[in-house]
């Protein structure tokens, strides 16, 4: 398959960017150590105080600039939008080799400025949009989160309450958002309003960029039984926004939300290091000498498969969006399948682990609690697996659409 990018490098080009990225990475990063069940992470989410979540976001962003910097933060993006202009398989291969050396990780919120707002404004955003976010996001020196669920608007998005009234060359916004993750440390909000009442629910939305330290935001984490408090609800109260931070035409904001959406379920598959995971569940059975049991061998081929099949499924969607594919219902296989097999993990780990699993003991095992404990947040995170096999039945089996009492109701008239 041709990338817009120069074509698919031959194994001489690849062999060569491979060697030169892994001189950069042995720079600047130790090689990772330490397979001991006690040495390795395996929280979906974090657990940490606001100051140390907040210091771990900096180490995150700092590891991204200097990638940038470098010309390894930003791949397959082309040149002129802030990227080193190469393929998907160019960053693939970084990905690779970046596993092996220990950096600071992940959070939720810079996956999202990063995989999910950034690509969303290169794609809607006006000039002077993507002059002042791109770069900035991709770069990490900006960081973005999604304002789009609602207390009654989760999995049925498009009902979303929260009002933007047009006033002059402003909107005014009133309402409430919630899951949002990491709203507490974000800079800007990328906003799904109602702009229209009197039109069927999809087709009176429309997209902004919200700077989050507008008077009126108000920002309020939740404790999730995680331990963390990732998730916020956001306050909106006579927020104003100008027009010049629409994102989108007005009354297409569900396109837009659909866009960051197709992101996000196409990018799930990517962050095989969120959480738990083969090597780490395998560290942990050798550790407590199960790895003859055939039910624990079995386990864990299961998620070896798993992991294996969804690095491919990756690729093939990278190579499909930087040819300018833009995310399908596909995505919504990709996102189920990874939340499955982050559910696969959890079974794994209540296998190997038994009664340990719940004992805070001194092997080192009842860190795995944390991925149990957070995995189920992406069953629903994204849309819910019940919303991705409804896309999946309709949008790709042609399976006769769910009965939708209101698809041609004005949102106003919906009952609530």
């Amino acid at each position: 398959m041709e990338s817009p990018q120069g074509g698919i490098p031959t194994p001489t080009e690849l062999a060569a960017f491979r060697d030169a990225a892994g001189a950069w990475l042995a720079g600047h990063a130790q090689p990772r150590t330490g397979s001991d069940a006690r040495d390795v992470e395996v929280a979906v989410f974090h657990d940490l105080g606001a100051d140390e979540e907040r210091t771990l976001l900096q180490r995150i962003c700092d590891w991204q600039r200097t990638k940038f910097d470098a010309g390894y933060g930003a791949l397959s993006w082309p040149a002129d939008h802030g990227g080193a202009g190469l393929t998907p398989l160019h960053e693939e291969a970084f990905a690779e080799l970046e596993r092996q050396f220990d950096t600071p990780g992940q959070h939720e919120l810079t996956s999202v400025s990063v995989a999910l707002i950034a690509p969303t404004v290169q794609r809607f955003g006006t000039e002077a949009q993507r002059e002042r976010l791109v770069r900035p996001l991709l770069r990490g020196d900006d960081l973005a989160c999604q304002l789009f669920s609602e207390p009654a608007a989760g999995s049925d998005l498009a009902g979303v309450a929260t009002r933007a009234t047009r006033d002059g060359d402003a909107w005014v916004i009133n309402g409430q958002k919630v899951w949002s993750s990491g709203a507490q440390f974000a800079g800007w909000g990328e906003l799904i309003a109602r702009t229209d009442p009197d039109v069927p629910k999809h087709r009176g939305l429309t997209a902004f960029l919200l700077p989050m330290d507008t008077p009126g935001v108000e920002v309020r984490p939740l404790r999730q039984m995680s331990g963390g408090s990732s998730f916020c609800e956001v306050f909106l109260e006579d927020v104003r926004i100008p027009d010049s931070l629409r994102l989108g035409e007005v009354g297409e904001g569900w396109r837009v939300a659909l866009t960051t959406l197709g992101f996000e379920r196409g990018h799930s598959g990517a962050n095989a290091d969120l959480g738990g995971g083969y090597r780490q569940l395998l560290a942990t059975a050798r550790r407590l000498g199960r790895t003859a049991d055939p039910d624990v061998r079995r386990a864990l081929a299961e998620v070896w498969v798993e992991e294996r099949v969804a690095a491919l499924a990756v690729l093939r969607d990278r190579e499909d969006r930087f040819a300018g594919t833009e995310p399908g219902p596909v995505s919504s296989v990709r996102k189920l399948a990874w939340s499955e097999g982050m559910k696969s993990v959890s079974d794994a780990a209540a296998l190997i682990l038994g009664d340990r699993l719940v004992a805070d003991s001194d092997e080192g095992v009842y860190q795995w609690t944390e991925h149990v404990l957070g995995a189920p947040g992406y069953r629903i995170a994204g849309g819910s697996d019940e919303i991705q096999r409804t896309i999946i039945g309709e949008r790709l089996l042609g399976l006769p659409p769910e009965p939708r009492g209101d698809r041609d109701v004005p949102w106003k008239d919906i009952p609530r």
